[in-house]
């Protein structure tokens, strides 16, 4: 619910790792703090600015001043070593066994869907079968020229391939040089998706499969309406 982690899109091309699997985690988020501490003690929090985001509504209520921290077990770390009882961490309930805190508040995410989803890389590519669930993921850069990046989604549309993401992001601060990230739940040994992939490739100046791998059963349930 907060977003991408944008970093991940500068760190995968150059990797030589390729993503052979997904697989999506639901986050239950807990307000963790030193033993002796209580939510009228607490003046500050810390945590990843992904988990402070996806925990705004209890943060306003308690009037913490959010604190961004390198990670959610960084930061619980971080508060049993100090053990002040003005300082609280949002992170797992694990962490908080792991570094003896007690949690004052739990399910303390905004949204009850608050979901994570993880990429599962290999030095080697690992392709699924044709004929099963399939997501193709890949990084492209258009043309610099008008209506490029229309033009090259159109293979998707008229192919009737299925783009579940796309996503853009600037290389090396400069305008010009936009790059894209998609999802899309084909094969590309499968001629729908060959189609789109070869008239991407026309109007754009790169096109760099990054995996195609099984789609998660979240997915397959959540497009045939069976997901929970």
């Amino acid at each position: 619910v907060a977003g991408r982690v944008a970093d991940i899109h500068h760190l995968m091309p150059d990797s030589g790792l390729h993503i052979i699997g997904e697989h999506f985690e639901r986050v239950n988020h807990h307000l963790l703090a030193f033993p002796g501490a209580t939510l009228k003690t607490i003046r500050t929090v810390r945590s990843h600015v992904h988990a402070l985001s996806q925990c705004r509504n209890l943060i306003r209520t308690l009037r913490l001043d959010p604190v961004v921290a390198a990670d959610t077990a960084g930061a619980a770390a971080e508060i049993a070593e100090r053990g002040d009882p003005t300082v609280a961490a949002i992170a797992s309930e694990l962490a908080g066994e792991i570094y003896g805190l007690v949690s004052l508040k739990e399910n303390i995410e905004d949204a009850e869907h608050n979901t994570t989803r993880f990429l599962i890389m290999s030095p080697d590519p690992k392709r699924p079968a044709r004929g099963t669930p399939t997501v193709t993921t890949f990084l492209f850069r258009v043309r610099n020229v008008p209506a490029a990046l229309y033009k090259a989604m159109g293979g998707f549309a008229t192919n009737g391939v299925n783009m579940t993401k796309l996503e853009s992001y600037m290389v090396g601060g400069a305008f010009a040089a936009t790059q894209f990230y998609a999802d899309v739940e084909a094969h590309p040994e499968d001629r729908p998706l060959a189609l789109a992939l070869e008239e991407l490739a026309f109007f754009s100046r790169e096109v760099k499969i990054l995996g195609v791998y099984p789609a998660h059963p979240l997915r397959i349930a959540t497009a045939t309406g069976d997901a929970n």
